[in-house]
């Protein structure tokens, strides 16, 4: 029987709509705006149709992971579809380079995301990602699910609306609940100097320099 998968984004929708669903996000953004992302979103089955519905929609396939999660600007090092049976969970991890940031808005599956980093006041940068608003029901409580994004910013970060920080590294937890009709994530952060050239060999270039021209015109005097 011929079996149609749907699109992730889609699917997304729908199975965060049975409120089953949790979602880890972890970025690192580099000076250049270039980085690498780690995606896992898992979901516990009850029965065995619970698990049979996750594979038919498709969100738990590997051919469907790379075709939404890939671009032009964007490439996939690592996909993984499992099932955990001490737990009845199924998984999918993924691990992803970036150009840049906003270049995954034309991923599939971050096109609603409004991923951006722009220019900002005195010499700083401010990050958002939008997180669209998620329902539950069918009688699973809202509390029991996470959606978690970690972002490592190249930058001391100056303000924020994160729930959780550690030097550049910055977490954001919520509920379905937590996220209401919507919500953006965002922080403001001056970007780390590039790595300066020591002074120190300024001074011996320079030294190595006075020692040859003397030589050379002791030499010549010769």
């Amino acid at each position: 029987m011929y079996r149609k998968i749907l699109p992730v984004s889609f699917l997304f929708f729908f199975i965060f709509l049975n409120g089953c669903l949790n979602y880890t996000q972890i970025t690192t953004i580099k000076k250049d705006g270039s980085g690498n992302m780690f995606i896992h979103y898992w979901m516990k089955w009850s029965t065995a149709k619970d698990s049979s519905l996750a594979e038919q929609l498709g969100i738990f396939s590997k051919d469907s992971v790379y075709k939404e999660f890939s671009s032009a600007y964007s490439s996939i090092k690592k996909a993984e579809v499992y099932k955990d049976l001490n737990d009845s969970t199924i998984h999918t991890q993924i691990t992803l380079d970036f150009n840049s940031l906003d270049s995954l808005n034309r991923t599939p599956a971050f096109r609603k995301s409004e991923l951006s980093i722009k220019d900002g006041p005195k010499n700083t940068k401010i990050f958002s990602q939008f997180v669209p608003p998620i329902a539950t029901g069918f009688g699973y409580q809202s509390k029991n699910f996470s959606i978690t994004y970690v972002y490592y910013l190249p930058g001391e970060t100056l303000s924020h609306n994160a729930t959780e920080i550690e030097m550049n590294k910055l977490t954001w937890k919520y509920t379905p609940d937590d996220i209401g009709t919507g919500k953006y994530i965002t922080a403001t952060y001056r970007p780390f100097k590039l790595k300066e050239t020591p002074v120190w060999i300024y001074f011996c270039a320079l030294g190595v320099f006075i020692v040859v021209v003397v030589f050379l015109f002791s030499k010549r005097m010769k």
